[in-house]
């Protein structure tokens, strides 16, 4: 078994911290990326309501005749 002198295994145990982090905040990245799409997935839903409710309002007030009131 070979011995790593001080400065490789200091090199080394660096090496090890740094992944330890990388790891760390991936897993949180991909953590809020998928609240992210959850996310993006109720907006799209909502968008698409409030697109029917429109449509069907703009609809109705087609229907409505475009004439003054009686009081005028």
């Amino acid at each position: 078994m070979a011995v790593m002198d001080s400065d490789s295994e200091n090199r080394f145990i660096a090496v090890e911290t740094k992944l330890a982090y990388l790891e760390d905040f991936v897993e949180k990245l991909q953590e809020v990326a998928v609240e992210q799409g959850k996310e993006i997935e109720r907006l799209r839903d909502e968008n698409k309501l409030l697109s029917s409710r429109f449509r069907e309002l703009q609809d109705s007030l087609e229907d409505i005749p475009n004439r003054k009131p009686p009081h005028y």
